[in-house]
């Protein structure tokens, strides 16, 4: 639950909700308020080709226009989304509305398309965020409140692990987890702390970590100090298929970059060309950003910009892609700004916080920077503004159906700051040689008990050695198995 108040101003305080160089691919066209532009146009003609892919795959409802905006009372597995159009800033007020959470009600239970079903699998957990499957099966959690990494062993299979360990402990709120280098035999476990990367010596099959921490990376964020810890705290890290290259997500500081101030274009035209285009600056430096480092943590610099939080990062296996989950700003508006799914691109600019999804100016920083509004980057899969996306997962398993082969997954933590609730549930985006159409579908719904109520806010995801999705949510400390057993 966010401690950040609504229109808070330049306060500054710890976010939990969202729980960010070299010259840019040229930007896709925009999305604008109120209308269908052709980027969008064009990817609607490509839907028909990924629906088709299998007969054993069904199609739900697409929901497309203000439908696709809705609540939680219209989510349900197969359901799908297209954003297509925006509304105007504040065309809603902007709500409080946080969620209170309860235990699960006995008769309330996960709800997945036919043919899955849906086993609790780990319970009593504390904050348990990021999961990460190691080469040998044992299932990594990074309980991010008490600061420890936890290990879960299970049989290929099993419906609940056979040990539970803490690897490591005296952490700052960890989150990213990591093994390096890619492939079956790693010798390191890789943990991003709010304001560090470190590694620990590693062997396949350990249960305790062998070894003292070595610190990879000292400061995550600008020159370090207070301004760190502020703001957005995940830190999500994952290798390249190469294992040369390492990715490092930082959320912002600030809701909008209000604790920034304002240059003039001389001085910005200045620290852009030190630090690339849409650079944020002061309390900002280096967040709201994807930063990339050799795996010794040398070789610093921004990957990606304009990306207020990206939670959760993931690798396409196939096409090697980039992709991140990210929250977007909030107190435009119920349906303002949608968060997003994206293939993050080398040197690319996304918009926070002068601008959102293209050339759509943030009315809090009107007439700040023009010289950025032809520049952006617009994401590939809007989702429903303050869904709070995090982490995510490529589906690399075969026990699912062969069209989920090669599909995004990612949970939706769920909403805090929308008169109507929205989130708390996993989507699947389908891909089609590793490009999505801009569609999401409701995959694992069912953690909202009415208006006020939730039991379960999802976090982590990744995929089991016998191909069953995990999915972590932080509010009752639980994981969930989710595997697939054919049939109606």
């Amino acid at each position: 639950m966010p401690t950040q108040s609504n229109m808070a101003g330049p306060a500054i305080t710890r976010d939990r909700s969202g729980e960010a160089g070299r010259r840019a691919r040229r930007p896709r066209r925009a999305i604008v308020a109120g209308s269908l532009t052709a980027a969008f146009a064009c990817s609607l003609l490509l839907a028909p080709a990924v629906q088709a892919q299998g007969a054993a795959d069904s199609i739900g409802e697409l929901l497309e226009g203000k439908a696709a905006f809705g609540d939680w009372r219209s989510d349900a597995p197969l359901v799908r989304r297209k954003i297509t159009e925006l509304p105007p800033p504040f065309a809603t007020r902007s709500a409080a509305n946080p969620p209170r959470v309860v235990a699960k009600p006995a008769a309330a239970a996960p709800k997945v398309p036919p043919g899955f079903q849906v086993e609790l699998f780990a319970a009593n957990l504390r904050d348990p965020r990021v999961l990460r499957v190691a080469p040998n099966g044992d299932i990594f959690v990074a309980e991010s409140e008490p600061g420890r990494i936890r290990v879960l062993r299970a049989a290929e299979g099993a419906s609940q692990p056979d040990s539970n360990d803490v690897f490591a402990s005296g952490l700052k709120d960890p989150f990213g987890i990591a093994f390096y280098p890619p492939g079956p035999d790693p010798q390191w476990v890789y943990v991003a702390n709010t304001q560090s990367v470190m590694r620990y010596p590693y062997r396949n099959g350990d249960l305790k970590a062998r070894g003292k921490p070595e610190v990879i990376v000292r400061d995550l964020a600008g020159p370090g100090g207070r301004a760190v810890q502020r703001g957005h705290i995940t830190r999500d890290i994952v290798f390249s298929k190469d294992g040369r290259q390492m990715f490092v997500s930082v959320g912002s500081a600030t809701n909008d970059g209000e604790g920034m101030g304002k240059r003039d274009a001389a001085a910005i035209a200045h620290w852009d060309a030190q630090h690339g285009l849409g650079s944020a600056w002061g309390i900002e430096t280096d967040r709201a950003a994807v930063l990339v480092f050799d795996p010794e943590g040398g070789n610093r610099r921004v990957f990606a910009r304009g990306l207020r939080n990206c939670v959760g990062l993931a690798v396409h296996p196939q096409s090697g892609d980039l992709w991140c989950s990210t929250n977007e700003r909030d107190d435009l508006g119920d349906d303002l700004v949608p968060d997003f799914m994206t293939r993050v691109r080398d040197g690319a600019f996304y918009g926070w916080p002068w601008y959102y999804l293209g050339p759509n100016e943030d009315p809090r920083h009107r007439g700040e920077r023009p010289d950025l509004k032809d520049k952006i980057t617009v994401p590939d899969v809007l989702i429903q503004a303050h869904s709070a996306s995090m982490g995510m997962v490529i589906y690399e398993g075969d026990q699912f159906p062969s069209e989920y082969a090669g599909d995004a997954f990612a949970a939706q933590h769920g909403s805090w700051n929308r008169a109507k609730r929205t989130g708390y549930k996993v989507v699947r985006v389908r891909l089609k040689d590793g490009a999505p159409n801009g569609e999401y579908e409701d995959f694992m719904t069912g953690f909202v008990v009415n208006d006020a109520a939730v039991w379960a806010r999802p976090v982590g995801i990744a995929v089991a050695h016998d191909g069953a999705l995990l999915v972590s949510e932080d509010a009752n400390g639980t994981i969930w198995r989710v595997s697939y057993r054919g049939g109606p």
